[in-house]
């Protein structure tokens, strides 16, 4: 963009001189983003240190960062760049390491589907939620502190398509069994056996570090604001009387 110094430009010519349209000029000024000043008449005029704000807020919403988050960025008196890069790195990384996910499962259904033959349907299954869990992380990752979500993509690298599979069948399966011992004594072998597996899957994702603990305990006890998506995902585990009784039988090793 040519600058010149002391200048100022009204919406429609510094529009045209910064490649973005005077409706976008118009949506950063009602965020409080970019606010320019005002001509006798109340036109808009935007000035050299306006050019230089909408080229960060450009650069900045290129790398994926919110509106929002490019807003609180360049109002503080410190402009955190560092840190908010370091932070939207790992969330590319993250996405980086999904869609290598995602391939790899669709390269493996490839070389099941036989000529002729209909797709298995766990094969598209597995493509299905391997997809879906970077949408699910992406909104769910809000309960974590920092302190919990990096220590979440070091775990996260041990994680393959086959172990969330084998992961969810272990869940749906001790669901299933909870459901038919709700009418056990809580305290009883049957149930304090059933919450050890419950114990180990839940550690199986935190690796018993209490930050990510803690995280997952909001993130369930928030269920009325889950997504759609994620709530249907969740059906086959919403039976509250199971969460229940696993919590008593937890309550019973304490007395």
């Amino acid at each position: 963009m040519k600058r010149d110094a002391g200048r100022t430009y009204l919406a429609q010519k510094f529009a045209a001189l910064a490649g973005v349209t005077v409706r976008t000029l118009h949506h950063y000024d009602r965020l409080g983003l970019l606010k320019p000043g005002r001509s006798a008449s109340g036109y808009r005029l935007y000035q050299e240190r306006d050019i230089e704000r909408l080229e960060q807020i450009v650069a900045l919403k290129f790398l994926g960062l919110s509106l929002q988050q490019i807003r609180k960025l360049l109002d503080r008196d410190h402009l955190e760049l560092p840190d908010a890069l370091r932070a939207q790195r790992r969330v590319l990384e993250e996405k980086k390491r999904f869609f290598e996910m995602a391939i790899k499962a669709i390269q493996e259904a490839e070389r099941s589907l036989q000529p002729g033959r209909r797709p298995d349907s766990a094969v598209l299954t597995k493509i299905i939620e391997v997809i879906g869990m970077q949408d699910n992380m992406e909104w769910a990752a809000k309960y974590y502190s920092e302190e919990a979500r990096e220590k979440i993509e070091e775990r996260k690298r041990l994680w393959s398509p086959e172990l969330q599979a084998q992961v969810s069948q272990q869940w749906t399966e001790l669901f299933a069994e909870v459901e038919a011992a709700l009418d056990e004594d809580p305290a009883g072998a049957k149930a304090q056996a059933l919450a050890d597996r419950w114990s180990k899957l839940v550690e199986g994702f935190t690796g018993g570090d209490p930050s990510i603990t803690q995280g997952l305990s909001k993130l369930y006890s928030d269920r009325p604001n889950w997504p759609a998506a994620f709530r249907d995902r969740m059906a086959n585990y919403s039976n509250p009387k199971v969460c229940d009784f696993i919590g008593r039988a937890f309550a019973a090793r304490k007395r």
